[in-house]
């Protein structure tokens, strides 16, 4: 049984940090982080292969978000600055763990977190 348990949200001021992280219940492949606002579909932050050379991230989310991941490869983490009220979202990540082509936003998880709230005022 796979598990992924989100945690690390919260409520910030405007230009704030904060730091997501992902447990795995087992290191999977690819590890990525999503994010869905109220009325708004869900987007990709950004992912990470086990075996590669590191994340890959979605072009809206570029400069103040960083993923990166532990040495045992089964926690994942969204080190999250300069937030903006539009960052406001529930933050999911998500994961697979077969040897795939591309391990990115457009991929096809089929593991998922709870999501954890993510609320940045002004």
């Amino acid at each position: 049984q796979v598990q992924l348990a989100e945690s690390g949200g919260g409520s910030v001021q405007a230009g704030g940090s904060l730091r997501l992280s992902c447990a795995a219940s087992r290191s999977p492949s690819c590890m990525a982080w999503f994010r869905q606002a109220p009325g708004k579909e869900r987007e990709g932050v950004g992912a990470i292969y086990k075996h590669g050379d590191g994340p890959v991230y979605a072009d809206s989310v570029k400069g103040p978000f960083t993923i990166s991941q532990d040495n045992a490869k089964s926690t994942l983490y969204l080190q999250m600055n300069s937030l903006k009220p539009e960052d406001t979202a529930m933050y999911y990540c998500a994961a697979d763990y077969v040897v795939i082509i591309s391990c990115n936003t457009q991929h096809r998880y089929p593991y998922w977190g709870q999501g954890t709230q993510v609320t940045v005022s002004s």
